[in-house]
This record gives structure tokens, sequence and C-alpha cells, in this order.
């Protein structure tokens, strides 16, 4: 997810600089050209944690500046396809949730968010489950796997696909309820009740159909 990345690039530093401290100088321009790019190789550059130069500068005629081969470390951000992440809920439309993961916005479609079927109210910006009445909406903590990645030359352009429709993913209460009736036992007793009340209706339509002939 965030990873330590090091590459070399040069750094143009301009005459106003050259008076600075050259690894302090360096390491300004480099935050102020390399942060909050997005490289589909790296990843979202967050923040760039050190430069240093290697060799010496080359001064271009009629530049005025020095250029420096530099050695520099980012902060990168980068998300992996079927990657478990905790995130924020942030926003909420009828259509699902945005979630923010690290420096990125999330969409958990609605057909996403869990097995049951959910309505939306938007006076309080959270879907209700019809038959669990569980919650979930703005401000609330979840877990979900990536399925999708899309990143373009900027943060805001850069889109996060994700779903919560499996085991131990979604609402954080959720996943430690889960995790507490699995220790307990309880979960197959759910599994099993909820096999149950699938094949009731199924049955009774079978025996209507037996009464009909």
């Amino acid at each position: 997810m965030f990873e330590v990345v090091r590459v070399r690039d040069k750094i143009r530093v301009p005459p106003t600089k050259l008076g600075s401290k050259m690894k302090k100088a360096l390491l300004e321009i480099a935050q102020e050209q390399y942060e909050g790019l997005v490289d589909e190789d790296i990843g979202i550059i967050v923040a760039v944690i050190n430069a240093k130069k290697v060799g010496e500068g080359k001064i271009v005629p009629g530049d005025g500046a020095v250029y420096y081969k530099a050695e520099l470390e980012f902060l990168a951000f980068r998300p992996k396809l079927h990657e478990v992440v905790e995130g924020l809920v942030t926003e909420t439309a009828e259509f699902g949730l945005f979630v923010r993961v690290g420096p990125m916005d999330g969409l958990i479609h609605v057909s996403q968010i869990m097995d049951e079927y959910l309505n939306y109210d938007s006076k309080n910006s959270m879907f209700i489950s019809k038959e669990t009445k569980q919650k979930i909406g703005l401000n609330d903590k979840v877990l979900a796997r990536i399925v999708s990645i899309s990143l373009k030359g900027t943060l805001a352009d850069s889109k996060l696909g994700l779903t919560m429709r499996q085991p131990f993913l979604g609402k954080l209460q959720w996943v430690e309820q889960q995790i507490k009736d699995v220790r307990s036992g309880k979960a197959k007793e759910k599994k099993e009740k909820a096999a149950k009340s699938k094949a009731k209706p199924q049955k009774q339509a079978k025996k209507e159909r037996g009464g009909k002939k």
C-alpha cells in the first residue's frame, strides 16, 4: 500500500537556490516538483522524504541554473488489485459509498456493499439493510477489497473500485461481530438458518403446483 520508492532523476536548481545548502535546496525543489503526481509504475507520490545529489552539477549555457543528478526517495501510495484495505466513508449517494483509502477516493457501488437488499436514507446519509436493519454511512470505517484501479495523470482523476461482498469485509463493527461468531460457533448456525429460510418458499411453491394437479 504505502511504499518507499527510490529513483534517480535530474533536478534543475535555479540561481536563487544556489546560495542555499544543496541538500536542502534539492529536497525543496523535488517536493514542489513531484509531490501529488500520479505514475502508473510508482503510484501516487505522497511525499519526497530525501534528495541527494550524485556527482557534480552541469551548467547549460544561457540558462543560469545548475542541473544535478539526484537520488530521490518517495513515500508512494501504490494500490494493488485484490488487496484488502481500510477506509473511511466520506460521502454517500443513492448509487453507493465513497471511501477514502490513503490519499485516494474509492467507490463501493450499492450492489457491492452487502448481500442484503438496501434502502437509502438520504436524510441521514446512510444505507439500511432490509432484513437485519444494519446501517452504514458517513464517517463509518470499513474493510474493502480493491477490484479495479484507474491511475490517471492527477489524483482527482484516479479512482478505485471496491467491494465488501465477501466474508470479513464491510463496516468494522460487522467484521468484529463475524469474528466473534466464528469463534463462538454461531456463524455455522446463521448459515444453516439462512439456508432454511430460502428453502421454505421453494417447498411452498412445489406444494401449490402439486395441489393444482
